[in-house]
């Protein structure tokens, strides 16, 4: 997955109905239509990529991970750098978020 700042067009068609829905969703917080579709676009990507994971168990594995999943083991370093990581989709800082500006971010 590249990623770079520079933008990029993304052109869709909808019907007129669909564009006035999310027209009035927009105006209603303040945004303009081309964020408030990006960012919803971009949530949804999330979630679908989140839920694509899959892997499976015979019994006895199954039955082994849910013991884990039940008591889970004590906190390391490690995990906490893990659960610190950014997801891939998630871009690296810029200057004005560095310099004390709040984005944000969604958490799951």
């Amino acid at each position: 997955m590249a990623q770079t700042h520079e933008p990029v067009t993304i052109s869709i068609r909808a019907k007129a109905g669909q564009r006035d829905l999310i027209d009035q969703a927009a105006d209603r917080l303040g945004r303009s239509r081309s964020d408030f579709m990006l960012e919803a676009a971009c949530k949804q990507a999330e979630d679908v990529l989140l839920d694509q994971t899959y892997f499976g168990l015979d019994a006895k594995s199954f039955a082994a991970f849910q013991t884990l999943l039940d008591k889970p083991p004590s906190p390391t370093d490690r995990l906490r750098r893990t659960l610190k990581a950014r997801a891939p989709w998630e871009t690296k800082p810029d200057k004005a978020a560095a310099a004390g500006k709040a984005t944000a971010r969604r958490v799951k």
